[in-house]
């Protein structure tokens, strides 16, 4: 007799979105950014610099949530016999995907979870964003109309489907090994590990609580298949409000939370880590929505799909890894003062190569 996944029920997802929905807050008042208590983008961004891959010295820490959503899936997956390793579906157009994704994604300044965290907040910015997130979805629906499609995975070896997890688990150690010192001035080298002492990347929760978050949240996400972009898709393909009643409980339950915490600031001026440029809120967005379509999932679900044994979804990972380098060493990426020096035209052609993937991908009549 096969168990029921709760999770997986209109009342599990909508508990799910919910739990994300305290935690997030939870964690910014512990002391992680403002209107950033968890952003996949952000945070990957963050882990770039802390290995170096950057040298922009506000944003260098190695974020635990990130390894947990990874670690937290897997473990719901050998527990749930869902750690099924798969890959070799366009490897390298997923990687230039990751990369696009996580460019456009800090033109906006936040991945879908943070937009979503951003208006709970009270950033009106962050409206554009998601309407942005939702234009791009929407195009991608577009090309699955069409018969998009990257191609099937093929199954793929235990040490495979392990690697990406494996890779996470070894950032842990080292965040263990080497941890932040006290007392520094400017940013600084601790062993391997490079860390801000000030800007975003110099606010951050205590270890145990952010890994405790981080590997719950990746055990209910990868029970309940939690994904921002999913839940856009389905609306418009298949008007299925399943997934995205767990955004909306996320929204409210956020919100209802920062009221009570004293960190509801509405508007559109002075938010932390964003800007105002409306347009390039929304077209930032719009592409990385785009990517995220063609790739099968916004990055929290990269990350958890990652978790399963998915090394195509682990490629996408680590191609945003490498996009958050490509950001702050080639000025693509935005900051409070506005757009990066070459951040429109980063946006530019980043839609162009999703465009370009989109139709290349088409099934053939």
């Amino acid at each position: 007799m096969t168990r029921k996944n709760i999770f997986a029920t209109l009342g599990g997802i909508v508990a799910v979105g919910a739990i994300i929905g305290v935690l997030a807050p939870l964690l910014q008042y512990y002391g992680n950014p403002a209107n950033m208590g968890i952003c996949v983008a952000c945070f990957e961004r963050d882990i770039a610099g802390a290995i170096g891959l950057h040298t922009a010295g506000v944003v260098q820490y190695l974020r635990p949530e990130i390894l947990g959503f990874v670690l937290g899936a897997l473990v719901a997956a050998l527990i749930f016999r869902e750690f099924k390793p798969s890959g070799g579906s366009a490897p390298m157009t997923r990687f230039v995907l990751g990369i696009i994704a996580m460019t456009s994604a800090l033109i906006f300044l936040g991945c879908p979870w943070r937009a979503i965290l951003r208006l709970a907040g009270g950033d009106g910015n962050a409206i554009l964003g998601l309407a942005g997130l939702a234009a791009g979805v929407w195009i991608g629906t577009l090309f699955f109309r069409k018969g998009y499609s990257l191609g099937r995975s093929y199954k793929q070896s235990m040490a495979t489907g392990l690697m990406l997890p494996l890779i996470m688990l070894g950032l842990l150690v080292l965040r263990l090994m080497f941890p932040p010192l006290e007392g520094m001035e400017a940013a600084y080298k601790s062993g391997v590990l490079f860390y801000s002492v000030q800007g975003p990347g110099a606010a951050y929760a205590p270890l145990g609580i952010a890994l405790a978050a981080g590997l719950g949240i990746g055990f209910l996400a990868q029970r309940s298949r939690f994904c921002t972009m999913g839940a856009i898709r389905d609306l418009i393909l298949f008007r299925h409000l399943h997934l995205m009643a767990g955004l909306l409980a996320l929204l409210a339950v956020a919100l209802v939370v920062n009221i009570a915490l004293g960190q509801f600031n509405p508007g559109f001026e002075g938010q932390p880590v964003a800007h105002t440029l409306y347009f390039w809120n929304f077209a930032g967005m719009l592409v990385a929505g785009l990517a995220f379509a063609l790739a099968g999932g916004c990055p929290g679900r990269q990350l958890f799909m990652s978790g399963e044994g998915n090394s195509d979804a682990g490629v996408f990972v680590i191609g945003m890894i490498i996009g958050a380098a490509l950001a702050h060493n080639w000025g693509l990426a935005s900051s409070p003062a506005g757009l990066g020096a070459n951040g429109a035209a980063a946006a530019v052609i980043g839609l162009l190569v999703c465009l370009g993937i989109g139709f290349a991908n088409l099934k053939k009549a």
